[in-house]
């Protein structure tokens, strides 16, 4: 009995010894001293937590791509990335773009990239025709959100993410859809002027000043819930706009942290005033169709609801006119 009370009274005093050396060595030797090393501890996990709160995406864009084409601005750096929005159906629009403005040769000395942006379609077939055009034509990106009118957002922003982490080096940008004509020479010679200096933080188009429609019945209504603001800051119109590369991944980066909303050219808009970056106003962006004129179309940058065969008519005339003075 004796010697387990022994035992006992030895283990205790050396725990009681070891507590003791324990708190000496890692005692501060100036309670100041700790104080400030206890107060810069708690501040840093303070900032660590409110950090992560700050910068949690309220918006993430999550979405994997399906199709990709990471590759394309390896060999040479583009002067101008094409990032049309089109829809699995729209082959023919596809084709008459990679045919008249959008082919990638038409300028040379002046490297374009063109790429056709969706969503994934609930139809299979449709799926697979555009993973068998993909492989022809190498100039499809497709994320796998589901590709309809409310997502079209999704898309812009898939294709800013695509600029920001495969073609960060490219000069400019443009964004437009499968029905606009674009004429490229008054696009690269007399805006972009690849012969200057790029521009930062820039951005152009059809610049629309307006608020927001509460008619339900409207293609272009906004809930009061989803937007209470009786305006919206100054954008472009989705048909067209131009932007150094630059402001993709500000875009991008900014809408991870902004509300996302279903008008695209609005919630681009949105982006761009929290960015501080104005929109300057170029009457050569139509978003509206213009019967065609060789003068007229001359005149102009962008010209909406063109189908196929007029693309084709219209490309054929401007370039087989070129001589001719209006």
């Amino acid at each position: 009995m004796a010697s387990k009370v022994s035992c006992l009274y030895i283990l205790t005093v050396v725990c009681w010894a070891s507590a003791l050396w324990y708190l000496s060595i890692t005692r501060p030797t100036s309670s100041y001293t700790g104080h400030r090393q206890v107060s810069s501890i708690s501040i840093a996990r303070k900032n660590v937590s409110f950090g992560n709160i700050r910068t949690r995406p309220i918006n993430p864009h999550s979405f994997d791509f399906l199709i990709n084409e990471p590759n394309k601005c390896e060999k040479s750096v583009p002067f101008l990335v094409i990032l049309i929005s089109t829809t699995h159906k729209e082959f023919d629009a596809r084709q008459a773009i990679r045919e008249t403005w959008g082919d990638e040769n038409n300028f040379k000395g002046i490297k374009i990239a063109t790429l056709f942006l969706l969503g994934k379609n609930a139809d299979p077939v449709l799926n697979q025709m555009v993973e068998q055009e993909s492989q022809i034509f190498h100039d499809i990106i497709v994320e796998d959100f589901i590709d309809s009118y409310h997502n079209l957002t999704l898309k812009t922003l898939m294709g800013m993410r695509w600029i920001a982490t495969f073609c960060s080096k490219a000069k400019y940008v443009m964004k437009t859809d499968s029905d606009i004509f674009v004429n490229m020479d008054n696009l690269i010679y007399k805006l972009l002027k690849p012969n200057t200096k790029p521009r930062r933080r820039y951005f152009t188009g059809y610049v629309i000043n307006g608020g927001p429609i509460r008619d339900v019945r409207s293609k272009w209504y906004m809930p009061r819930d989803l937007y209470p603001d009786s305006n919206y800051p100054p954008f472009c119109s989705g048909t067209g706009y131009i932007f150094s590369a630059d402001v993709a991944e500000l875009i991008y980066k900014t809408s991870l942290h902004t509300r996302l909303l279903h008008l695209e050219d609005v919630y681009v808009g949105l982006c761009l005033r929290k960015l501080g970056i104005h929109p300057f106003q170029n009457s050569g962006f139509n978003h509206w169709k213009m019967a065609y004129s060789l003068c007229r179309y001359r005149r102009v940058i962008t010209v909406h609801q063109i189908t196929p065969e007029e693309m084709h008519r219209i490309w054929n005339d401007m370039s087989s006119k070129k001589h001719l003075r209006c």
